[in-house]
């Protein structure tokens, strides 16, 4: 399983990397106005229903019962179930994309409605939305492609697949002259992306032997295990949704910038989350799944405590850094062109409050696969609801008084609340067994933070102002070339010294 993570981890890194070459380009070009507003509103929406219908919902029942068939009744069942799949895939996503691009205006006034007092803002969300939109239909037959691929432990493909959209976006930004606006040339980088990404995992799974015809749906009794199972992770994906889709409701009333710091600490903020958690949850889920199958209880435990732990020790120098040092990072990447003084202090103040749930979030991936390796959505469901109602009530206490860093505060909390919830019910329905490396990696992972908050604080105390001479990037590289040296040196120490061994097995 370890070279499985880490070759996700490794493409989603590679991800990450061309991400934030694409979110330079759109920091000098776009800045934090009106027009990088509208994009983040227009470009958000269909990740939206992306998360709600697609990677979260559908991942954790497709790829446990595809498992299964595969398993127990071959390749033939599997295949037909597969292309039942798809045709509700394509009939759904179909319908959606026909009444949004039908009633965008409606659609935009309903989700974003904080534009509708600026009439420009609004009439360029809508232009932005109509080129935006057709990537949900498009990623969606990426994600069940990439579901199949996946449950037969081929990785490649779905993990690099983001990569596309980075680029596209890079070429039409290079190329903004030749749009209507720098905003029109991203949002015409997204429509191309969706046309690639799904072209490489048709190719991919084509290739594997692994592609299904479209077949009419039966409802047998794969087929209602699949929707029993669907049902649930929609209404906890959902959820977690509609947690983001305030902050995309809320921002819109905010002064012009606040849904552009958003988005701008959110990107620094998903780096650890995808090349860690995601990593971690699209490796564990099928390795669960198939162990569970197989009756390996304590395999899958194993396995699941290996994720959990190098996730941890992994999140916990990102959440310190941006908590202690946002300025810096935000100046060090974006902090160029039209993104001046003003939009750096927002940004950091939100990527500071994101900082505090972080570890939070990125272990939520894997404790959730206790669940959904089981087939079992409604437990992760009802931890879900839970946080997210208590994340809804501070983002509603929150935002006007603290602004985007508000709903960022108010996301980490409810992280932090939904992850010691599936701990407790895990623990309480014995689908987790911690043991003893467990343990002490997290033991490790909370001294060698302490050393790394002592290591940033003496670097800015005896340095400062040497730092401060430097370049954004420099200072920021200097920093982060100090943080990680502090904290994974100490950590390498401990386990030498308890003989804990930090990888997965």
């Amino acid at each position: 399983m370890i070279r499985a993570f880490f070759s996700v981890g490794l493409w989603t890194l590679v991800s990450r990397i061309t991400g934030f070459l694409r979110d330079i380009l759109l920091a000098r070009l776009l800045g934090a106005g009106l027009m990088m507003d509208a994009f983040a509103v227009a470009f958000r929406l269909p990740n939206h229903f992306r998360a709600i219908f697609g990677e979260g919902a559908f991942t954790s029942a497709f790829v446990p019962a595809y498992t299964r068939l595969r398993e127990q009744a071959g390749d033939i069942a599997s295949r037909r179930f597969q292309g039942e799949i798809l045709t509700l895939v394509l009939i759904s996503q179909g319908l959606l994309l026909i009444a949004v691009m039908a009633f965008t205006p409606a659609f935009i006034r309903l989700l974003a409605p904080g534009f509708a007092a600026t009439g420009e803002t609004m009439r360029l969300a809508v232009e932005l939305t109509r080129l935006t939109f057709p990537y949900l239909a498009l990623v969606t037959l990426v994600v069940l492609w990439t579901g199949v691929l996946n449950a037969e432990r081929r990785f490649v493909a779905g993990a690099a697949a983001p990569v596309l959209l980075n680029l596209a976006m890079i070429s039409t930004l290079l190329l903004a002259g030749s749009f209507a606006s720098a905003a029109h040339a991203a949002a015409w980088g997204v429509l191309i992306a969706g046309v690639l990404e799904a072209a490489l995992l048709l190719v991919a799974a084509k290739r594997a032997g692994l592609i299904a015809w479209p077949a009419r749906p039966k409802l047998d009794a794969e087929m209602r295990a699949f929707l029993k199972a669907f049902g649930p992770a929609v209404i906890g994906s959902a959820g977690v949704q509609i947690a983001m889709l305030a902050d995309t409701i809320l921002v819109t009333f905010l002064p012009a910038g606040g849904a552009s710091s958003l988005y701008y600490a959110d990107r620094l903020y998903q780096l650890p989350i995808g090349v860690i958690g995601v990593a971690a949850g699209t490796v564990l889920l099928p390795e669960m799944s198939k162990r569970i199958a197989g009756g390996d209880e304590a395999g899958a435990h194993r396995a699941q405590n290996r994720s959990l732990a190098i996730s941890l020790l992994l999140a916990v120098p990102f959440a310190i850094v941006f908590f202690m040092i946002p300025e810096a990072i935000i100046a060090g990447f974006f902090g160029y062109g039209a993104f001046g003084a003003s939009a750096i202090k927002a940004a950091a103040g939100v990527l500071a409050a994101y900082a505090i749930g972080l570890p939070a979030i990125v272990a939520i991936r894997s404790l959730v696969a206790s669940f959904h390796a089981r087939g079992d959505t409604k437990t992760p469901l009802y931890a879900s609801l839970s946080a997210i109602a208590l994340n809804l009530v501070l983002k509603l206490l929150l935002w006007k008084s603290h602004g985007a860093a508000g709903l960022a505060l108010a996301t980490a909390i409810g992280a932090i609340a939904n992850a010691a919830i599936l701990a407790f019910l895990a623990l309480r329905q014995k689908k987790c067994a911690p043991d003893a490396e467990l343990g002490f990696a997290i033991a490790i992972a909370l001294i060698s933070g302490i050393w790394l908050v002592a290591a940033l604080t003496m670097l800015e105390q005896f340095w400062g102002a040497s730092l401060g001479t430097l370049h954004p990037f420099l200072k920021l590289a200097v920093l982060g070339l100090g943080a990680g040296a502090a904290y994974f040196g100490v950590a390498a120490l401990c386990a030498k010294v308890t003989r804990v061994q930090l990888t997965l097995r």
